[in-house]
């Protein structure tokens, strides 16, 4: 029986990282039938699956946490209520419409794929204990899932001490990037600015820390231009920035020159740019993340003064350790702390090694489709379900394979 599967996500990098499972389910059976809900955002997750369900932007991004009230008061002020109860109602609606859900985010994104009563896969990417542990309520909700997977083995060894039943097969951020080629010969320095709406204000910062360097020397960065953004936005926000702006083919769709700074606007895959990388500045989530998994040196500004995004880079500071350097915003300052990092053999030997430590190896989630009784008994007696939380239809569990 073709199998049919729903991916809700609640982030940029999740849609990412759903759209990338989704297509080893497609894989394995060309005929499943992938549906995607984005909790956040629209037109993300790829060509693989289908958009389902009220979506909507909002201003945050998802970035909301840590008490950030202007920053959720900005998402009602944009309908977020009103998007919330469509989507709980769509969840319910779908039920016996889907043999499996895989929820892909945090907490909140499992919470609303419950409701949908069909056997859920928890992708736990949002916490680790390395910053923060799950909370009573949150394993209440794991404990509801077939299956769990989080980021890494302490943040597994907790929740086994709690009664979650949890793996951390590898990171699924690695599978991400895949073998791609590097973007271009030689070695860049990556200016990842995210794929939100302020990327395109973080790009211009981003620029600005390489034409400081450029001021020093010969320098040449690779600019990531997400799927979700427009590269001509940041073409008119640098041109308007004094560089000089010229038009190329995808993949490397921009060429930027600004004194003896070169910047080169990259519209492939995140992958191929990284490879092309000895350090990169980020403002990014996910792709920051990617390349501290690679090996890669992560430089951040510091010039946050809103609550949410400050706490979110404190959790990135935690989470990869001494793998991200912070700098000071200013570009001149910024260019120095990144010149002298880059004068420091040992200093990016000890990030790179970090950086691999904290995000894990080359091992992949991948997926299988099973067949249907077989596994379903299997999943409802390991997990103590009834017969509302799983099916006699084929239903798609992620497995770790290693590679």
């Amino acid at each position: 029986m073709t199998p049919r599967v729903l991916f809700v996500s609640n982030g940029h990098g999740e849609a990412s990282i759903a759209g990338r499972i989704a297509e080893d389910v497609r894989a394995a059976d060309a005929g499943a039938v992938l549906d995607h809900f984005p909790l956040v955002g629209t037109g993300l997750g790829g060509a693989t699956m289908n958009e389902v369900g009220p979506r909507r932007s909002m201003p945050s991004g998802g970035l909301v946490a840590m008490g950030n009230v202007r920053a959720f008061a900005r998402d009602v002020q944009a309908g977020f209520v009103g998007l919330f109860f469509a989507q709980l109602r769509f969840l319910r609606e779908a039920r016996g419409r889907y043999d499996a859900v895989v929820a892909v985010g945090d907490a909140y994104a499992l919470g609303l794929a419950l409701t949908a009563r069909a056997p859920v896969v928890f992708v736990g990417t949002a916490k680790s204990a390395y910053v923060a542990p799950y909370g009573p309520f949150e394993r209440t909700l794991l404990r509801r899932a077939v299956d769990v997977f989080v980021r890494d083995e302490r943040t597994v060894g907790e929740l086994q001490r709690s009664g979650v039943d949890a793996a951390a097969p590898g990171n699924v951020i690695v599978d991400l990037l895949r073998a791609d080629a590097p973007a271009l010969a030689g070695k860049w320095i990556g200016l990842l600015p995210g794929s939100r709406e302020r990327a395109y204000e973080d790009g211009v910062r981003l620029a600005r820390v390489l034409r400081a360097l450029g001021e020093r020397g010969e320098v040449r960065g690779i600019l990531s231009v997400a799927p979700t953004l427009n590269a001509e936005t940041f073409a008119r926000a640098l041109r308007d920035d004094g560089w000089d702006v010229r038009d190329g083919d995808d993949p490397q769709r921009l060429h930027l020159t600004c004194g003896g700074a070169t910047i080169g606007g990259w519209t492939g895959t995140l992958g191929a740019l990284l490879r092309s990388c000895a350090l990169v500045i980020g403002q990014a989530g996910t792709a920051n993340e990617a390349a501290a998994a690679c090996g890669i040196p992560v430089v951040v500004l510091d010039k946050d003064a809103d609550l949410g995004a400050s706490w979110y880079r404190m959790r990135q500071r935690r989470l990869l350790g001494d793998a991200l350097e912070l700098v000071d915003a200013d570009p001149g300052r910024a260019a120095a702390a990144v010149e002298e990092l880059l004068n420091d053999p040992h200093r990016l030997d000890r990030m790179s090694a970090c950086g691999v430590e904290r995000m894990g190896d080359n091992t992949a989630f991948t997926t299988q489709v099973t067949s249907a009784s077989a596994t379903s008994d299997s999943s409802r007696k390991r997990h103590g379900r009834s017969g509302a939380a799983a099916t006699s239809s084929s239903i798609v569990f992620i497995q770790p394979i290693g590679v």
